[in-house]
């Protein structure tokens, strides 16, 4: 077992389906296959969904299959989310659980208050940069390898707002200039700030994550702080 650091580089450990299925039983949200080959949970309000989609590979961001979507209701009947989150394989399974624990608490999932700037405090808090010609809007790691950035939402991303040319979080890893993405996540333009502060802020922690099986790609760019 490594323990490692920096967390957005440190990967999924290849166990991304098994320990979001754990965390996500553990706060008691029900499970059942799809026809689609995946695997629906369901908050026990109703209001709340996470899927494991990597099977039915619905599509790609960065050039990676999406891995999990996580979606809101305002209300248990509607057909429709209020907004929806993707996130590819390869991104830390730590900050997805955190981001789960958070959006499992909040007594209306679909509805926050805080603005954009609440996501950038919370990655500055961790040491992360100001970019400076989009200091309001973008901030990546003090090694430059990963991004939480205010962007158009990519194709396919789904929201309740039907309105075009609409902004969103995105964040991904690239651990290198011009290398393959380790990760990509993107967060539909209603979700939240305070919910994507949570993924930031456990993305950004500079607390060691245990990792077996360490990402070819993040080689030299990881830190192995001890062996256990």
């Amino acid at each position: 077992m490594y323990w490692v650091t920096p967390r957005h580089l440190a990967g999924d450990d290849g166990d991304l389906a098994e320990r979001m299925g754990h965390a996500l039983a553990g706060l008691g949200w029900s499970m059942w296959p799809t026809s689609r080959n995946t695997l629906l949970y369901v908050s026990p309000d109703e209001l709340r969904g996470a899927e494991w989609i990597l099977a039915a590979s619905p599509f790609e961001m960065g050039g990676l299959p999406v891995a999990w979507q996580l979606s809101a209701r305002s209300h248990a009947a509607s057909a429709m989310t209020e907004w929806n989150a993707y996130f590819t394989a390869g991104v830390p399974h730590e900050a997805l659980a955190d981001l789960l624990a958070a959006i499992d608490a909040r007594e209306a999932p679909d509805v926050g208050f805080e603005g954009p700037e609440r996501v950038l405090t919370a990655l500055s808090a961790q040491g992360w940069l100001r970019d400076v010609d989009r200091p309001r809007t973008t901030a990546t790691d003090p090694g430059f390898s990963c991004t939480v950035s205010l962007e158009l939402l990519p194709p396919l991303v789904q929201d309740a707002d039907p309105r075009p040319d609409l902004v969103g979080w995105q964040a991904w890893a690239e651990p290198a200039l011009d290398a393959p993405y380790l990760w990509c996540a993107s967060f539909s333009a209603s979700v939240p700030h305070d919910l994507v502060a949570v993924f930031a802020s456990s993305l950004a922690s500079p607390v060691p994550v245990p990792r077996r099986t360490l990402p070819r790609r993040a080689e030299g760019r990881l830190s192995v702080v001890h062996r256990s």
